[in-house]
């Protein structure tokens, strides 16, 4: 890499491009359809990067597919390019650590497809990246490990992010035994004239390759890349056309065409890359509905600092949880609780637990301000509660000890030691045992290593497999939306297994709640009865607390009461957990602000609660 004269390119069409702008769920189908094409006429790309991040358990949880069957398709498409991933540390593709073995055992099945892993940790912090970085090496593959990017070199008040911070954390990596540095910049903050900065800054600390991904969701990203690529940079990551842009990456034919003809050319074919653009841009639309409701660049961006694959995550968190109208309050909110936990890296999962406050002070009516001066009774979302503990590792700086007791209330629960270096090796012999007791089969080594990072996940994901078949085989139109009437689709089971389906007609529902469908399969007539499962609502009389009586509980916000407490005739102290309640991912507990004795409980565990609903009254301990 360091020899090449030209600017090197990642394509990150099949990860982070649809992870940033529909929701990570792009179809390995769709993907398979485009490979060979990439492999006969895209050749000159460093990399494409097709796994990790998201998309493994997204892949089981909501397009009933197992993420090792998109690795191999993808491999065995493409034989002739890198194929790289996003890994996140010791929480390997998860959102929590996994003990040391665990992390190991994953990255080794991994490298039979993987060629580049490109590893971060969301403080960036180098010793919970070390695990990962040595098994990488081992495996004989490429080790990528990523300096997250936050702030702005250039601004002297971010003291904390300076050219200094970011140059002793590339001679750890390269002390770590690195084969490439990456600047992740997840927020796309990188200006040109910070970027250039940044990169000869880094140059004089570590020779070895430097490789910058970036998002534009200012608009600005392409810039920053030209600027890169004339300071020196060698390699980036870009989109395909039609998937760039906005919280993806910068276009990768615009890149193409703007280096052309000077020394950093890319030697990359823009037609094939346009007719590429042209597939993607027709799949694309199969996809509406996943679409984020962001059609401009946001130079917001520069201040709230929100990573491309949150931003549009957080913006549905909101609708989610009725804020959809307050979303300049939530990115305020954001830009709030960033500060008031001492300003830190955001790039999963710490980005999750910002966004979770955010939505948290906006929904319970709370500044920062109120927080920090202990105006307003607050309840701090799980996920803060384990970040202050140290549940995520150490920012290199720590957290405002003022904070932590204020989510904490004890200090004492406050430990700084590597997460993982606290768990015991994971006991692989028994969760093997307990993989093959959900499959009804001895499993092999990637089952193991998906039962291991998601076992619920995967636990839905062999049971939906046993009830429907390999849906992923699918066309993409017909696995969201259905068929219609005369609607005709080839599904190949296997090589030399393909089905030829024609709908012809649905019958009436009947009083059991069954229709019948009349279709071919392979020309033959056939019918099927279906049973449709619908929900009656009945109507529910709702009960508002007084929000002028403490001792009427209310929801702080709607969402889901996922656990209940207490019992009527319970005794509780003020500040004792109440109820927790779950929102899009979040999770907070309602506490009680003063001591007393349960006397009404109006809700139970699953029931969906508006904000202001009353929950529970504490009597008067007689």
């Amino acid at each position: 890499m360091r020899s090449e004269s030209r600017l090197l390119v990642t394509d990150t069409t099949m990860r982070d491009a649809h992870q940033s702008l529909l929701a990570t769920r792009m179809r390995t189908y769709d993907m398979e359809r485009i490979a060979p094409d990439y492999a006969r006429g895209l050749p000159q790309l460093l990399s494409v990067e097709c796994w990790g991040g998201a998309t493994f358990d997204v892949a089981m949880r909501f397009l009933s597919e197992d993420p090792w069957e998109r690795l191999d398709g993808l491999r065995a498409r493409m034989p002739n390019l890198l194929t790289q991933m996003l890994i996140r540390g010791a929480n390997a593709v998860g959102y929590a650590n996994y003990p040391d073995n665990a992390v190991r055992h994953f990255i080794g099945e991994a490298a039979r497809g993987i060629d580049i892993f490109r590893i971060f940790d969301c403080f960036n912090w180098v010793e919970n990246m070390r695990v990962a970085i040595d098994a990488v090496a081992e495996s004989g593959k490429l080790a990528e490990g990523a300096i997250c990017y936050t702030g702005d070199v250039l601004d002297p008040a971010r003291d904390g992010f300076d050219l200094g911070y970011y140059c002793d954390v590339a001679r750890q990596l390269d002390a770590a035994g690195c084969h490439i540095i990456a600047i992740k910049d997840m927020a796309g903050l990188l200006t040109p004239a910070s970027v250039r900065a940044l990169i000869a800054a880094l140059r004089d600390v570590t020779d070895k390759p430097i490789h910058l991904h970036t998002h534009d969701t200012s608009g600005a990203a392409a810039a920053t890349l030209i600027a890169a690529a004339e300071v020196g940079v060698d390699a980036v990551d870009a989109a395909m056309d039609s998937l760039s842009g906005l919280t993806s990456q910068p276009c990768l034919g615009s890149v193409v065409h703007a280096l052309r003809h000077g020394p950093r050319a890319t030697q990359l074919d823009a037609g094939v890359i346009a007719r590429c653009s042209g597939y993607w841009d027709a799949v694309r639309r199969q996809y509406a509905a996943f679409e984020a409701d962001l059609r401009s660049g946001a130079s917001e961006v520069y201040r709230h600092e929100m990573p491309g694959g949150q931003f549009t995550n957080l913006k549905e968190q909101a609708r989610a949880v009725g804020l959809e109208g307050r979303w300049p309050q939530v990115a305020e909110a954001y830009r709030e609780a960033n500060l008031l936990f001492g300003d830190i890296i955001k790039v999963t999962p710490s980005s999750k637990v910002v966004g979770d406050m955010a939505l948290a002070m906006v929904s319970q009516g709370v500044s920062a301000r109120d927080i920090e001066n202990g105006n307003r009774a607050f309840a701090f979302p799980a996920s803060v509660k384990a970040m202050m503990r140290g549940d995520l590792g150490q920012p290199h700086r720590g957290f405002p000890p003022a904070i932590q007791e204020l989510v904490l209330g004890d200090a004492a629960s406050v430990d700084t030691r590597r997460p993982s270096a606290r768990l015991a090796p994971a006991d692989l012999d028994k969760l093997r045992g307990e993989a093959a007791q959900i499959l009804g089969r001895k499993p092999g080594e990637a089952d193991l290593a998906s039962f291991i990072m998601y076992p619920d996940v995967f636990s839905a994901f062999v049971k939906s497999g046993d009830r429907f078949g390999p849906v992923a085989r699918l066309p993409t139109p017909c696995y969201f939306y259905g068929m219609r009437c005369g609607d005709e689709i080839v599904v190949d089971l296997d090589v030399g297994k393909r089905l030829h389906i024609v709908l012809h007609a649905i019958g009436d529902r009947n009083d059991a709640g069954e229709r019948k469908l009349f279709f071919e399969l392979n020309g033959q007539p056939r019918t099927m009865t279906v049973t449709e499962t619908q929900a009656e609502v009945a109507a529910v009389t709702t009960l508002l607390a007084d929000d002028r009586d403490p001792r009427q509980i209310a929801a702080p916000m709607p969402g889901m009461i996922s656990m209940v407490a207490v019992a009527p005739g319970s005794r509780v102290a003020a500040g004792a957990t109440l109820f927790s309640i779950e929102a899009m991912k979040m999770e907070s507990a309602i506490t009680a602000p003063v001591a007393g004795v349960i006397n009404r409980i109006l809700v139970e565990q699953g029931r969906l609660v508006e904000p202001k609903q009353l929950l529970c009254v504490i009597a008067d301990d007689e």
